[in-house]
């Protein structure tokens, strides 16, 4: 009970990471960690079987809490220094997830018309991260100066992002301009400065009334063409694997070695790998 525990702030840890940092997806580091169906089939009601829910989603949301604030105060400026090779560390978190996620398909039988499906994907993965090039430098900002309607519409659209695999909440807010008031907001208020509790307040409730409206039909697609899904996730994960990397090799970084890339590379394969061993001892201990 105790090494599920740790092993599900961990999970909420990284996701966490891959919601705050810009131009990375979410839902794909909830993938390479192998929550992503848990997630999205709560979301779409988290009052049915609420206390189970409720037991998954604690350690969550402590690990996403703990990398909210490390985000603010030490891996933005990871971002802002040492960006390349942060970029790395998220590439090897997602490419060492393919085998479980090709794994997957095959439970279900592969079919060609699955390939369409993959394809598809990963073109829009690709466009996304096209997209998202240059969001990482965010000039920051001094409160909040959007609107409370803006901030609800952004609120909707991120948490609309936040379940589909290969799109970036970051990203979507930073194209909706509340991105860094969003970050000084969450700065202030871990200075215990609640000036701006109610805005964030308001876009956080909107964020979660999208994200319980897209989780229905990702939960449907998945529950009617699980092979179909499975390999729609697989071109989303192989197309933010490429974006991501080309993103961070397109990067000028004079911080930047190849031996501190590498190093960054190497941990995050080793962590997505550790995750793999890790959810399979879980999933063993939670069927005996």
């Amino acid at each position: 009970m105790i090494k599920r525990f740790i092993y599900r702030i961990l999970c909420g840890f990284f996701l966490g990471l891959g919601i705050f940092a810009p131009g990375f997806s979410g839902s794909i580091i909830a993938i390479v960690m192998g929550i992503y169906q848990d997630l999205v089939r709560i979301a779409t009601n988290p009052f049915k079987n609420f206390r189970q829910n409720a037991r998954f989603l604690l350690p969550l949301g402590i690990g996403a809490a703990i990398s909210a604030v490390l985000f603010v105060i030490s891996f933005k400026f990871l971002f802002d220094k040492y960006e390349k090779a942060t970029y790395l560390l998220f590439v090897g978190l997602i490419a060492g997830n393919f085998p479980v996620i090709y794994a997957d398909i095959k439970k279900c039988g592969f079919k060609k018309r699955y390939l369409f499906g993959g394809a598809g994907a990963f073109a829009v993965a690709l466009f996304l991260g096209v997209l998202s090039e240059g969001v990482g430098q965010v000039s920051g900002a001094e409160g909040i100066t959007s609107g409370l309607p803006i901030l609800a519409l952004s609120g909707v659209a991120g948490g609309i992002a936040a379940p589909i695999p290969g799109m970036s909440v970051s990203m979507v807010l930073i194209l909706t301009g509340v991105y860094s008031q969003l970050i000084f907001a969450a700065e202030s208020l871990l200075r215990m400065n609640f000036a701006y509790l109610f805005p964030f307040g308001l876009f956080c409730a909107c964020a979660v009334a999208g994200l319980a409206l897209a989780s229905r039909g990702i939960k449907a697609v998945f529950e009617r063409f699980p092979g179909f899904a499975n390999s729609m996730v697989f071109g989303f994960a192989a197309g933010s694997l490429i974006g991501v990397l080309t993103q961070s090799l397109r990067l000028e970084d004079p911080g930047f070695t190849w031996l501190l890339g590498g190093l960054m590379l190497a941990a995050g394969l080793a962590v997505s790998m550790l995750f793999v061993v890790l959810g399979r001892i879980m999933n063993k201990e939670e069927a005996a």
